[in-house]
């Protein structure tokens, strides 16, 4: 408990100090990886973790999966892990608070938790009211078990990409601000990497704002420059080693060759090093 303490006081101080790089992991090696590469924290990726046990993305690998995994993940790297618990594996504010709860048990510091419903809802979103419940329980679950982890609100609004009555900007700035004072430690807006759109949310949302940095994203010091808090990569990774493999297949079947292999190899002695 004092290591996870202080694990979860440096991931705060990461997050309120700003200009933030998180990169996210999807399985033991991964983790090391980016630990070894100087990362000062970790996230899991849901998307990341999914693909790599067979599912799609989208709350379909089962709570208990998802949970076994980001548990090794903190299990393997000495440094604060936040983990993507999608939209919290719970419809209600007492099954959200209960999986919070299981995961903090793992050691994590921090969640994202989103308001996509992923099919449980007649919506594709929860509604504001819903959301907020559902974050107010998840605070509480963090209350109750001692350890004040850092929530990140994901907002799916530019994702979903359904306006109605409101612009996304609207509907997004609206969110944010009752994410905010509902529990929520910051906002999390996948699907926004332009500049000036960036910098409009930052003016009138009232807290730290995550995004993820995709391909073709402005590099990370104007992002920050122009509002965010944190950049995180998200399941970039794994798809770019996913691509990685598609590259290496093709080569090595269609000229034999394996060019793409010797760029991208890590070395028998530094993969046994990584496992010491």
């Amino acid at each position: 408990m004092n290591r996870q303490l202080k694990l979860t006081s440096d991931f705060r101080t990461l997050n309120e100090k700003g200009r933030f790089l998180l990169a996210n992991a999807w399985d033991i090696a991964s983790a090391k990886i980016f630990a070894k590469e100087g990362f000062l924290a970790l996230g899991t990726t849901s998307g990341g973790i999914a693909y790599s046990h067979g599912f799609k993305d989208a709350q379909k690998i089962s709570p208990e999966m998802m949970l076994q995994q980001i548990s090794s993940i903190v299990d393997a790297v000495s440094i604060p892990v936040n983990a993507d618990i999608e939209s919290g594996y719970g419809i209600n504010d007492a099954e959200v608070y209960a999986y919070v709860q299981r995961v903090i048990g793992a050691g994590v510091v921090g969640i994202n938790i989103e308001d996509n419903s992923h099919g449980i809802r007649p919506t594709r979103l929860f509604s504001i009211d819903e959301q907020r419940t559902r974050l107010v329980a998840a605070r509480e679950a963090a209350m109750d078990s001692n350890v004040p982890i850092w929530i990140n609100a994901r907002i799916d609004t530019y994702l979903v990409n359904e306006a109605n009555d409101k612009t996304l900007f609207e509907m997004t700035v609206e969110r944010a601000n009752h994410y905010l004072g509902s529990g929520a430690d910051m906002v999390f807006i996948p699907g926004v990497d332009d500049l000036l759109l960036l910098n409009r949310l930052k003016q009138e949302i009232k807290g730290p704002i995550n995004i993820m940095a995709m391909p073709g994203s402005p590099d990370i010091n104007k992002l920050f420059n122009a509002g965010a808090s944190r950049v995180s990569l998200g399941v970039c990774p794994m798809l770019a080693c996913m691509g990685a493999i598609k590259c290496i297949a093709n080569e090595f079947t269609s000229s034999g060759t394996s060019n793409t292999l010797e760029h991208y190899f890590y070395g028998f002695t530094d993969a046994e090093l990584l496992f010491e």
